[in-house]
This record gives C-alpha cells, sequence and structure tokens, in this order.
C-alpha cells in the first residue's frame, strides 16, 4: 500500500487545512462578486432590465446550483484514487466528471432554450419584463456548458489538492468580466444581452484555464475518451447529492414562502440576513471542501483493516471538526456586531434594522451548530457517503416543513396575535409585536430546529464511524 502523505500532527497539518481552505474560500466569494458585477452594470440600464435579468439569473443559478454535485462527487474520487498512487485512476475519475458536466451542460441548454418563455412565465414575467429576462436567459446559455465544466475541473483539482489554481482563475474570471459586459451593454449597446454574452465568454475562458491546469495531471498515454462505466457511476453518486441539493433548496424557498406572508418588512430583513448567512457558509464550506480533499487522500492511502490506521482518519476528522467549531465561535461573536452595526448601511428602514438585528443574534447562537453541520458533511463526501447524505437531508426537510407549516398557520390564523396580546409587557419586549415575533421564530425554526436536525443525522453517522471504508 502507498504511504500516506499525511503528518497528522501539530503545525503541519494545520498549515495543510489553510493551504486548501483559504484558497477554496477565495474561490467561493468570487462566482457571486461576478454575479453582483453584472448586476450593478445592468441596473444602471433602470429597473426593467435589472428585473429581467434577476428572474433569468435565478433560473439559471438554481440549476447551476443542482449540479454542483459535479464538484462534490469528483473531489473524493479524485483524493482517494491519489491518495492510493493510482495516478491513472484518478485521472479517469477527473475526465469522467468533466465529460459528465461537458454532456449535461449542452442537453440543459438546448433544454432551457426550448423551454425558457414558459419557465420564465412560470417565474412571474410577464410583458416587458419577459421580453428582457429572454433576452438575457439564451445568450447565456452559450455558457451553461461552460459553467458545469469549471465546476468539475473545480472538483477534480481540488482532488488533487490544488485550490490555488481555481482560486486564480475565479478572480481573473471576475476581473475580466466587468470591463468585457461594460463594453458589450454601453458603447455596442447590446444592453442585457451583452451583459450575458460576456459571462458565457468568461465561463469558457475560465473552463479553458481549468482544463489546461489539469491537462498537466494526465499521466503518459492516458486516453481522454470518456470511460462510460466510470460516466454511470458519476451520475448514481451525483443523484444522492441531487437529492440533498434539492432537499436544502427545498428548505430555503418553503423558509421564503412564509416571511413573504409575513409582509415587506420581514422579507426585506430575511434578504439581509440570508445574505450574511451565505456569506458565513462560504468560509464553513472552504473548512468542509479541506475535509473533502484531506479525508478522501487519506482514505485512499491507508489500510483500513488497521485499527491503528482508522485512529488516525478519526484523529484528522477531528482535528477539521475542531477548526470548524471554533471558526463557528467567532462568528458567533461577530454577528451581534453585524446587526447592530450594519443594519443603518444596509436599509433606510428603522423597522427592516431592527427585525436584521433581532435574526442576527438568532444567527449567531446557531453558528457553532452550523460549523459543526458544514465540516460533517464535507467528511461525508470526502468518504464517499452519498446515499446516507441525500437520504438524511430528506429527512432533514420532512422534519422541518410540518414546522414552518405551524409557524405560517399560527400567523395566518391570529393565534401568534392573539399570543402576543397576551403576553407581560416586560416579556414582550420593545417593538417586538406579532410580526416580529414570527419573524424571530421563524429564523428560530431555521437556524436552530432545521439546522439541528441536520447537525443530528450527520453526528450519529459520524459517531458510528461506518463511513471510514
Amino acid at each position: 500500500m502507498p504511504s500516506s502523505t499525511y503528518r497528522g500532527q501539530g503545525s503541519s497539518l494545520n498549515r495543510q487545512i489553510l493551504a486548501l481552505a483559504l484558497p477554496a474560500f477565495g474561490a467561493l466569494i468570487a462566482s457571486p462578486l461576478l454575479v453582483l458585477v453584472d448586476s450593478a452594470l445592468v441596473g444602471h440600464l433602470g429597473s426593467l432590465p435589472l428585473a429581467g435579468l434577476t428572474l433569468a439569473s435565478s433560473l439559471t443559478q438554481t440549476l447551476v446550483g443542482l449540479m454542483v454535485f459535479l464538484a462534490y462527487s469528483t473531489t473524493p474520487a479524485v483524493a482517494r484514487f491519489l491518495g492510493a498512487g493510482r495516478l491513472e485512476d484518478s485521472f479517469r475519475a477527473a475526465k469522467n466528471g468533466l465529460w459528465v458536466a461537458l454532456g449535461l451542460g449542452l442537453a440543459l441548454a438546448l433544454l432551457l432554450g426550448l423551454t425558457a418563455d414558459p419557465l420564465l412565465l412560470a417565474l412571474g414575467a410577464q410583458g416587458p419584463v419577459l421580453d428582457v429576462a429572454r433576452a438575457y436567459l439564451l445568450p447565456s446559455l452559450l455558457g451553461l456548458p461552460a459553467m458545469l465544466l469549471v465546476l468539475a475541473a473545480t472538483g477534480a483539482l481540488r482532488g488533487y489538492q490544488d485550490t490555488r489554481t481555481p482560486l486564480w482563475v475565479a478572480s481573473l474570471g471576475a476581473l475580466l468580466n466587468a470591463p468585457l459586459s461594460w463594453t458589450l451593454i454601453y458603447p455596442l449597446g447590446w444592453g442585457v444581452a451583452g451583459s450575458a454574452l460576456a459571462t458565457a465568454l468568461v465561463q469558457w475562458g475560465m473552463a479553458l484555464a481549468l482544463l489546461l491546469a489539469l491537462r498537466g495531471r494526465r499521466p503518459v498515454g492516458a486516453s481522454l475518451a470518456p470511460d462510460w462505466a466510470g460516466v454511470l457511476a458519476v451520475f448514481r453518486v451525483g443523484g444522492w447529492l441531487m437529492l440533498r441539493a434539492l432537499s436544502i433548496r427545498t428548505a430555503l424557498l418553503a423558509t421564503v414562502l412564509v416571511v413573504t406572508a409575513q409582509g415587506p418588512e420581514n422579507l426585506a430583513a430575511y434578504q439581509l440576513t440570508m445574505s450574511c448567512f451565505n456569506l458565513l457558509a462560504y468560509a464553513l464550506d472552504a473548512l468542509a471542501i479541506a475535509a473533502q480533499a484531506l479525508l478522501a487522500k487519506e482514505l485512499g492511502a491507508r489500510d483500513l483493516s488497521d485499527r491503528a490506521q482508522v485512529r488516525a482518519v478519526v484523529g484528522l476528522k477531528n482535528r477539521l471538526v475542531g477548526w470548524s467549531l471554533g471558526f463557528g465561535l467567532v462568528t458567533a461573536l461577530v454577528c451581534p456586531l453585524i446587526g447592530f452595526g450594519l443594519g443603518p448601511l444596509l436599509s433606510p428602514d428603522g423597522r427592516v434594522q431592527f427585525l436584521f438585528a433581532l435574526s442576527l443574534l438568532v444567527l449567531g447562537l446557531g453558528q457553532p451548530l452550523a460549523a459543526y453541520v458544514f465540516i460533517l458533511d464535507g467528511v461525508l463526501m470526502g468518504a464517499q457517503d452519498t446515499r446516507y447524505l441525500g437520504l438524511a437531508s430528506l429527512f432533514n426537510l420532512l422534519v422541518y416543513l410540518p414546522v414552518l407549516a405551524g409557524l405560517g398557520g399560527w400567523w395566518a390564523s391570529g393565534g401568534l396575535a392573539a399570543w402576543v396580546e397576551g403576553l407581560p409587557a416586560g416579556v414582550a419586549g420593545e417593538g417586538l409585536d406579532a410580526a416580529a415575533w414570527a419573524y424571530l421564530l421563524l429564523w428560530v425554526a431555521y437556524a436552530l430546529v432545521y439546522m439541528g436536525a441536520r447537525g443530528l443525522t450527520l453526528g450519529l453517522r459520524d459517531r458510528s464511524q461506518v463511513w471510514v471504508k
């Protein structure tokens, strides 16, 4: 058996974790920045073009979010073969992920092109907004195969313990997107279609750069043709990860539906709070990516029939969990500072500021739990325990939906308002009317109940150690 490159002691392991996690964090935030720049440039054209872009990009971003399994399934497959010294197999795993990404990208681009109007109408686009959304969506589909190739190639490079290359490529893409979009939108006068085309061209540039980086990993004589058995294996693994992604996104969508019924002020505060949660999640996800890459490589390198070798893997996992929990405690302290300090900068509405600060207190309480959930997600992905992840995510959703339904029904029936009116003045608190309580309880449900269910299912699997295989 090839010897492991993991030394597993002290500062050496800490440096390995940081060397993977920090560039991964940078690459994760580069993509949202690219979308933000597009939104800002189109926003100067007026509210109508921005509304059309929002609808069209929501459609493509949701689809790409469901395809994230292309990265999460490729990383552990490549890393495990790399740890075992099977370089040809590691390249074959990377290659299969890329072929799946290209095939899915072409098929989905064609499907969306043929169904663009019905899908946009289902999202509420009408009249001029529909015309603008279509004008953005159709050119952007040219870049959809490239977006999926970027996911698969990034996952492969993470498996090779390289998160720096995706960082540089993502950063350069975000930098190039701004001037290219501006040129196509304004001097050439192509409007929202120019923004979409610029993003598509940048995505193809990023995909080609990552493919060139992977070319250096190709063993001499290794075929570039698809390995159909391996391609099917990607779909088998990816199906469970897609179930996981779909369950998580359904939970978020259901939460939005409940908070929307609470009124525009609650919805505005929710948008601000969720933006903060997502930013913190990128940092937690960076550590989860490090866990995927390091653990998968370690599992491939060790003889797991030896209990001492198993204990070494569990020791690595414990170190990663410790790192994540430590970061969760830091962000827990930061959340109230964000809530009370940034509220006035994010919204001029005093009510929204109050609700935002309120929810950041709950979010802060839930940060250590979120850190635990994210890192164990990464651990089980690295162990390729995808079937359990998919089924557990579905179970968590089924736990959460009745809680949401109960909160929504309590609010709609007036029961929550009656309960608040019955509270003593000191207990109710200044400004804590029925709408504020509804909003507060919604975040308790998401940050503590839903994330708690995820933590419980993942924690039980972790303690069983059946993933060490």
